[in-house]
């Protein structure tokens, strides 16, 4: 009963490692270049971000070779920030845009770039192991018009519902 437990929960938390069927992450994937800090522009809402604004994203390379990720934003209806501490370890190859972080202890989930600007490393698609997870990230605290219609079209392609998408105040 223990190993038939066991195998239910390992494919349980594996399944939260893939991928939405229609995403596949980036190649060429540079990590030195993505570290440091992210602007959250626009997400899809969920209860861990619910309510927040001015939400950064810290990331910084550990001495293990791991990924500090220190998430950030503030509850307007509390009037406080809240924090969330994690790490993020390459699922693959690291010249792949495919990580899993975890804030809880031993429980990863997917962190999939499917979207990035290649060349300045300036705005990234992010998405979880399904099409409710969903951000675009960018060096600066607003885009243009043109990055944030296209990663609309982008991911509306890819099947999430971008109708949805909640874009967050930086001001």
């Amino acid at each position: 009963m223990k190993k038939i437990l066991l195998a239910v929960a390992s494919l349980c938390f594996t399944g939260c490692l893939g991928t939405p069927r229609s995403v596949k992450p980036v190649n060429g994937f540079e990590l030195n270049r993505y570290l440091g800090r992210w602007y959250e522009i626009a997400r899809l809402d969920h209860s861990f971000e619910r309510g927040l604004d001015h939400v950064t994203a810290d990331y910084a390379l550990l001495e293990d070779g791991a990924i500090s990720v220190a998430n950030r934003g503030y509850s307007a209806e509390q009037d406080q920030w809240r924090e969330a501490a994690g790490k993020a370890k390459f699922v693959g190859e690291s010249s792949v845009g495919h990580l899993k972080v975890s804030f809880f202890g031993p429980f990863y989930s997917s962190y999939v770039i499917f979207g990035l600007d290649h060349d300045d490393y300036q705005y990234a698609y992010v998405c979880g192991y399904k099409t409710s997870y969903l951000w675009l990230l960018s060096r600066t605290p607003a885009v243009d018009e043109s990055i944030l219609a296209q990663f609309r079209e982008e991911a509306a392609e890819l099947g999430f519902d971008t109708e949805q998408l909640i874009y967050v105040n930086q001001q």
